[in-house]
């Protein structure tokens, strides 16, 4: 995809400022041929530079649930003194995971996946609804210094396993979690079953209700439904986003078939058309896309070339 020129950025001087999280960790999760440690590092190396908000760049764990991630601690280890301005993210899924995080105090955020659907939460993370508040808690009351903890909301625009889903019901699940201090909310789409009928008025219930916490949007898309459902979200009031070069990965374990991220060149180029500001570095941003696609053509070019 071609980009529109950045110069486009002048017209725009008190436009909406949008904040990105690149997500190579789940671009790269559900690859079963392992990458190597060095191209992890070069590759995420070459995003901190880009000037996204923050990097979601590695889970802490089980490495028989995600083989992929087996060298978090080692490709945590090579950021220590990155000199970026973009915030580190890594997720977890238990107090263990927050504990191997903490090992990192660099690292800015960790994100645990919570979830309106109890269905998702034990295929996810093995738990339900009241043990996942309970892990939250004790990986709340752990976490020291500047390090914060993000939850995701998996299924919070619709559930393809049966359970119940309305957008109140997200808000409930929202509320649980404000309860416990959590200030900071991604709302995931993880298996892209999202219209712009859910995504839209789910923004604008939460936002409405809770003004005071900050909701991004982890939208999991296809060729056909990116924008629309994009300018739901917009138009909801969501100004953060979570996105993957050429829209790679998805949750391993949502199902069998990988529902592709959000492509970081289409919302860029979709701010650059509305006239959002970002910080890209749009030169910076041209050499990690020459790596992304050299990397992952080379270890999944059947899922490379039905994403992009």
């Amino acid at each position: 995809m071609k980009l529109p020129s950045p110069s486009l950025y002048l017209q725009h001087m008190h436009a909406p400022r949008f904040h990105i999280t690149e997500c190579p960790r789940d671009a790269m999760q559900g690859i079963k041929e392992l990458i190597s440690t060095e191209d992890k590092i070069r590759y995420i190396t070459s995003l901190l530079q880009v000037g996204f908000d923050v990097l979601d760049f590695c889970s802490f764990v089980s490495p028989k649930a995600v083989p992929q991630m087996a060298d978090a601690d080692v490709v945590a280890a090579a950021f220590e003194q990155s000199g970026s301005k973009t915030e580190l993210l890594a997720v977890i899924g238990n107090l263990g995971g927050a504990e191997r995080a903490a090992q990192f105090p660099f690292i800015r955020y960790v994100g645990y996946p919570h979830s309106v659907s109890p269905t998702f939460l034990q295929r996810n993370i093995n738990s339900d609804t009241a043990e996942s508040l309970n892990r939250i808690r004790s990986i709340r009351d752990f976490l020291k210094g500047d390090t914060e903890l993000l939850a995701y909301v998996s299924m919070a625009f619709g559930n393809p396993y049966g359970d119940a889903w309305s957008a109140e019901l997200v808000a409930e699940c929202v509320s649980d979690l404000v309860k416990e201090g959590i200030t900071k909310i991604s709302l995931a789409d993880t298996v892209a079953v999202g219209t712009p009928e859910t995504i839209r008025p789910v923004f604008e219930l939460l936002l409405r209700e809770f003004p005071d916490i900050e909701f991004g949007a982890h939208l999991h898309t296809t060729p056909a439904n990116w924008r629309q459902n994009v300018e739901a979200a917009v138009n909801g009031g969501c100004r953060k986003f979570e996105t993957a070069l050429l829209g790679l990965g998805g949750c391993p374990m949502a199902k069998d078939d990988l529902t592709g991220n959000l492509p970081t060149e289409n919302l860029i180029a979709f701010c650059t058309e509305k006239g959002f500001q970002t910080h890209i570095d749009f030169t910076a941003f041209g050499r990690s896309m020459k790596i992304a696609g050299a990397l992952f053509n080379s270890h999944t070019p059947q899922l490379f070339n039905g994403m992009v």
